[in-house]
């Protein structure tokens, strides 16, 4: 009987999921500790959904996402709360003041001390979120790159200061436009680091193979993109994002200011905190309100769009569209295929 599914798109660009036959695996692929990995949209549902799978299989889940690492950043991020966190152990959440700065290798390095740690106690870890960056780091190792160059990097940001972030994007989208796609025109301190490695090398950020491939021999990944339909899963980010408000984003957001958030490159401009700053630098009318609630409606769909544009490219990413499976059928499946292939 077949188990498992996989991603077809048809000519008419209609996505759908079909069965997968289970494959032979070489004796020492047997032998590597399975890890799962789920990833997905922003607002599709995936934490909901990895407290399913962690229940059905005995499993802690480890957070790739960016911004959860931030003590203090839980509307904004969506962050599991503190009782579903008590139900299923977590990792790599609230590890960091958000002054402090947390980069793609710093996730690496504790990623690695939270795999062995979840596999140690004969446990199986879920690696959940939906930073793709992130996610290919922890599957292939960090990308290598070249030490920065400060007459490059002041150069770059002298150009940032004058012609605007978007400016820079854009050339950025000219010269690498598969890095640029996990990005985005706000992420100033992503945009001027890809210019300046293109600069210093020549090549593009994406041309870099792993620095460390040996850090993730011993796991054998088993990868899901979770999705829905672009108009359903927009209704959901829509609402999402004004269930944020009314919890309390912006309050959240003018407590963090007081611990720097501003300072943090990264932290300041997440999606939703972004826009929360600039309507508090504005004179705060209703007009003001109104542009910050569509601004960070209109981010969260495109963040969603880039992560779909992402994710297609990454082959081990097995699709199941949620919309139509439903949370719980979704989780069923996904545990069935780990636990039978």
């Amino acid at each position: 009987m077949d188990s498992g599914l996989f991603l077809q798109e048809r000519n008419t660009g209609i996505i759908e999921i079909v069965p997968l036959p289970l494959k032979s695996r070489v004796a020492d692929e047997v032998r590597k500790k399975k890890v799962l990995v789920i990833a997905g949209p922003t607002a599709v549902g995936k934490t909901s959904i990895s407290l399913r799978i962690a229940e059905m299989l005995g499993g802690e889940i480890i957070s790739a996402d960016s911004m959860q690492v931030y003590r203090g950043m839980d509307i904004g991020t969506a962050k599991a709360s503190r009782e579903e966190r008590e139900r299923i152990p977590h990792h790599l959440i609230d590890i960091r003041d958000v002054n402090q700065p947390f980069n793609v290798a710093n996730f690496c390095i504790d990623a690695q001390e939270a795999l062995k740690t979840i596999v140690f106690k004969e446990a199986v870890p879920l690696v959940v979120g939906g930073t793709g960056f992130y996610m290919r780091a922890i599957i292939y190792g960090p990308p290598s790159g070249p030490p920065s160059v400060p007459e490059i990097r002041q150069k770059l940001e002298q150009e940032l200061s004058e012609l605007g972030p978007v400016v820079l994007y854009e050339r950025l989208k000219k010269l690498d436009p598969d890095y640029a796609i996990q990005i985005s025109s706000a992420d100033r301190h992503k945009i001027i680091r890809g210019l300046e490695i293109i600069s210093i090398t020549g090549l593009k950020v994406t041309e870099f193979t792993p620095s460390s491939p040996e850090q993730v021999s011993n796991y054998d990944f088993r990868c899901w993109f979770l999705y829905r339909p672009l108009p359903q899963l927009y209704e959901r980010i829509e609402r999402r994002c004004e269930e944020m408000l009314v919890e309390g984003l912006l309050e959240e957001v003018k407590r963090l200011e007081k611990s720097g958030l501003r300072e943090n490159a990264s932290a300041s401009q997440a999606i939703g905190y972004r826009q929360c700053l600039e309507f508090i630098d504005s004179e705060q009318t209703p007009s003001d309100w109104q542009s910050c609630i569509d601004k960070f409606k209109k981010a969260s769909r495109h963040y969603a769009r880039r992560q779909f544009t992402w994710y297609r490219k990454e082959p081990r990413f097995r699709w199941i569209n949620v919309h139509e499976k439903g949370e719980e059928e979704t989780a069923e499946l996904i545990v069935q295929d780990f636990e039978l292939s």
